[in-house]
């Protein structure tokens, strides 16, 4: 028993640590509904105020008189899983006690949050407390960089910090700004705070309210895709707002800057402004961006009969780059619904390939990751000049001036092995328990694994789910959000020895 708590024991402590952080935290939604009421009214404090104070005496007790020896690269891994699983259901509770959703529900809404998935199961949004509304957008801001990254960067400064911080994010070689771990940090956050702020400050002076705009800058940078309007983005348009064109195309912009490795804008805010080009990585982004929004207007000239029409070209072409951007960003931000008739069937499919790709790597963004797709073109290619040239030619794989190992190689083939498995599960288990095709079915399990939202099930079928599609989804996100090994570690039997 002694050998098996001093394995698991500094978990604990650490985890003590994160709960009592994330419990000062709940109480920043206090000011937001000090401020204002919203159409839904002001909720009682207490919604925030106790589940706080019940995560600050929770923290404390499990971090009392423990010890904090230097985690392991297994025991950091275990600590970022349940850390994101035990947050998310302290972060559950302001739903439950303001809205009187079901507890599943709510878990549900707030893992999406954390993990920046921005599928909901709240409808009436339009009516709903100011206070929550922040709260969905503030969840969203802070799973973006991390739940443990910011917790390195605020609160925590212990000797376990490279390993925390590799365990949550995506592992993959990358190289970072800055010596230092800390530093590292300090400038990730710097920038992402930056890029929310102007986002924010641009759509204020496009007309948007002052709290849409902060809250939509929120779930932009962090490509989460809350919106505090039923419509999301679609609203402004709707209520013939009248500058909604300025509003999306600034969107774009912050989907864009979340979407991309945060050190490829340090590098172009120090001057180097070729990083938007000069990586593999880079150059397949924009492709898959032109070439994305190119097929999505074709296909719907197609349909249509022609670039004409009441919209016209610009109309289209703004709505496809739009709904393409905020696939391929994974933020889910919608002008149109993507299931519905505006896109036609070869779009959607388009959109399914755009939901497993994902961001950047070191961006905000969900998937697999561009650069990982980019690496498997190179191990196709690779083949294919063995064939050619006969095995035993030697032909290692460079991308961008670099070698890359078999170890990584093989772990790229390993996560894309795993996602195929994920989306095949959820996919079936969706279509045996739910009234939906083959399409929507798949497409809620890409949304889910994708991080992204959007799907071809509607948003408000999405509470009639089966509660075990719901317990799918929810593990889908969270494997999605931590590349799938952290949580699959809590299921092996030698993780707890």
């Amino acid at each position: 028993m002694r050998r098996k708590w001093s394995s698991v024991g500094p978990v604990v402590g650490y985890l003590g640590m994160l709960i009592a952080a994330f419990g000062v935290l709940m109480l920043v939604p206090l000011i937001v509904r000090l401020l204002g009421r919203g159409a839904g009214g002001r909720v009682p404090a207490y919604v925030f105020w106790a589940p706080a104070l019940g995560a600050l005496a929770l923290g404390i007790l499990l971090k009392r008189n423990l010890r904090f020896p230097a985690l392991n690269g297994r025991q950091a891994m275990v600590l970022c899983a349940l850390g994101w699983i035990v947050v998310s259901a302290v972060a559950a509770v302001p739903y439950c006690l303001a809205l009187h959703v079901g507890y599943l529900d709510a878990y549900f809404e707030t893992v999406s949050g954390f993990t920046t998935t921005g599928i909901t199961m709240l409808s009436g949004l339009d009516e709903t407390p100011m206070s929550i509304l922040f709260w969905r957008a503030f969840t969203q801001w802070l799973g973006g960089l991390g739940i443990l990254t910011f917790f390195l960067a605020v609160v925590f400064t212990g000797g376990s910090a490279h390993q925390l911080y590799t365990a949550e994010s995506h592992k993959i070689f990358s190289r970072r700004p800055a010596p230092g771990l800390f530093h590292t940090l300090r400038i990730l956050w710097t920038l992402y705070a930056l890029f929310t702020v102007l986002v924010a400050t641009a759509l204020a002076l496009e007309g948007m309210g002052l709290f849409d705009a902060i809250a939509h800058a929120m779930t932009a940078l962090s490509t989460g895709g809350y919106s505090p309007h039923d419509a999301s983005i679609a609203h402004y348009r709707e209520a013939a707002h009248p500058h909604f064109v300025l509003i999306e195309y600034t969107l774009i912009v912050g989907m864009l800057l979340g979407g991309i490795n945060f050190f490829v804008h340090y590098r172009v805010v120090r001057g180097g402004v070729r990083a938007l080009w000069d990586t593999s990585e880079m150059r397949l982004w924009w492709v898959l961006l032109v070439g994305a929004t190119a097929v999505v207007m074709l296909d719907r000239w197609v349909h249509v009969g022609g670039p004409g029409g009441a919209e016209g070209v610009h109309g289209v072409f703004r709505r496809s780059l739009f709904q393409v951007t905020s696939i391929l960003t994974t933020t889910g931000f919608g002008t149109e619904d993507i299931g519905g008739g505006y896109f036609a069937g070869t779009a959607k499919q388009v959109f399914l390939v755009l939901m497993v790709i994902g961001g950047c790597v070191g961006s905000t963004g969900g998937g697999i990751k561009v650069l990982r797709i980019a690496v498997l073109l190179k191990m196709v290619g690779r083949q294919l000049r063995r064939l050619m040239h006969g095995p035993s030619a030697v032909h290692p794989l460079v991308l961008d001036g670099e070698r890359i190992e078999m170890e990584e190689l093989r772990r790229i083939a390993a996560l894309f092995f795993a996602w195929i498995v994920l989306l095949a599960a959820g996919s079936g288990i969706t279509a045996m328990l739910s009234k939906h095709d083959a399409l929507a079915s798949a497409s809620g399990m890409f949304s889910a694994l994708g991080n992204i939202g959007p799907c071809y099930i509607p948003t408000p079928e999405m509470a009639a789910l089966h509660p075990v599609i719901k317990v799918v989804y929810i593990f889908g996100m969270l494997a999605g959000r931590l590349e799938i090994l952290p949580l699959l570690l809590l299921f092996t039997r030698r993780t707890w020895r």
